[in-house]
């Protein structure tokens, strides 16, 4: 018992406690007994006991001036973002790996929303995509297809496409798996209503208003067969928000708010808290050009200036029996616009939790051409209908 009480009483004594024990093993490892080299020089033995006391007085004191500069380190607000993150962590008792100091060093980079569910951020080309810098011999790596770009500093490539990413520090290597940098063709190259063989048609120039912003979208995310399936979140790709016409026509040009994949994630979340399996989430409606809202499908109850065009709204329905159109989600024995108005109530519970994703839902009857469906966007204010 009593070697169990010491060997746990060793395990719990603090680092300071050990720098000390250490300091006075070492002063104690001098001789201290006969005659040593330094009585040959002419140093009493009273004076060298007197030496190796004050030596391991001044290891001990050094020690805790270590120790004191390392915790100021790690609390002082003069280190920023990144570099207090790093010192944190070189600091606690279990050393992080290199993969561990990467993640920490690249959250800013890799945003995951309010959901923590977004896989993709979105980046004019050559503009900075962190605040902070990288440490000195890190190396980051954008890779796309047989493209690649190498870089010093945290900025996006100057090539237009969907980058994965990689942090390289001297021998090791951190891969960034589950999350892309997506760089946008800019809007300027829409020439005359198309960008090379897509058309996509022009927006009204209405610019910001009290209640909604009318901007025109400043670029375009490039859709090819190779790269549609890029996952935005945890359950949404780049292919679901596409317009419906134009099939053959590669490549296509895509306008999407990751605002409102993040709110969309968060409504799946409460549904799931509500017994309803998010996996079978459909996009019926999600991201319209301006000449496909006016004339293309169905065109009944269309806004002129719909928040679709604008990339921040998508008309969504749970089809988890794979038929096509809503499940009977309030479990009435009925599929109808009561299934619309479920995903509704977990659109107000995210709102109510969430204020900065609040926006418009509308919910709708189903027609020959579609079931039930809810509206959702992030318009900066809320509209119900």
């Amino acid at each position: 018992m009593k070697s169990e009480e010491r060997q746990h009483g060793e395990d719990a004594s603090s680092p300071l406690e050990k720098l000390w024990s250490t300091a006075h093993d070492i002063a104690m490892a001098f001789p201290q007994h006969g005659h040593s080299r330094w009585d040959r020089r002419g140093v009493s033995q009273r004076g060298e006991r007197i030496f190796n006391v004050l030596s391991g007085v001044m290891l001990v004191l050094f020690a805790i001036g270590w120790t004191w500069s390392i915790g100021n380190a790690r609390t002082s607000e003069t280190i920023p973002g990144t570099a207090s993150r790093l010192s944190a962590a070189l600091t606690e008792g279990d050393a992080p790996s290199l993969a561990y100091l990467t993640n920490t060093m690249l959250e800013s980079v890799v945003p995951k929303g309010e959901s923590g569910k977004l896989r993709a951020r979105l980046a004019a080309p050559g503009s900075a995509v962190a605040v902070d810098t990288l440490p000195e011999g890190a190396v980051a790596t954008f890779s796309s297809g047989n493209k690649a770009d190498t870089t010093r500093v945290l900025r996006a490539p100057q090539q237009v496409g969907v980058w994965r990413m990689a942090i390289t520090m001297g021998n090791a290597v951190r891969s960034i798996s589950d999350f892309t940098i997506i760089t946008q063709r800019p809007a300027s190259e829409n020439r005359a209503g198309r960008i090379g063989l897509y058309f996509i048609g022009n927006w009204p120039n209405r610019g910001k208003t009290p209640r909604a912003d009318y901007t025109p979208p400043s670029g375009f995310i490039e859709v090819t067969p190779e790269n549609q399936n890029t996952a935005l979140s945890e359950h949404f790709r780049m292919r679901d928000f596409l317009p419906h016409d134009q099939a053959n026509v590669w490549p296509k040009y895509l306008v999407i708010s990751l605002k409102l994949i993040d709110k969309l994630e968060l409504v799946l979340d409460d549904l799931q808290k509500h017994g309803i399996n998010p996996r079978g989430v459909r996009v019926m409606s999600g991201f319209r050009t301006p000449q496909y809202n006016a004339g293309g499908g169905e065109t009944s109850g269309r806004a002129g200036l719909s928040r679709h065009m604008y990339g921040d709204a998508s008309d969504i329905f749970i089809d988890n029996d794979g038929n096509g159109a809503m499940d009977d989600l309030n479990k009435d024995g009925r599929v109808d616009i009561g299934d619309a108005r479920f995903i509704l109530a977990a659109v107000n519970r995210v709102e109510a939790a969430h204020p900065s994703l609040i926006g418009g839902c509308g919910v709708y009857v189903a027609t020959p051409a579609h079931g039930p469906f809810t509206h959702i966007d992030t318009r900066g204010y809320p509209a119900r209908w």
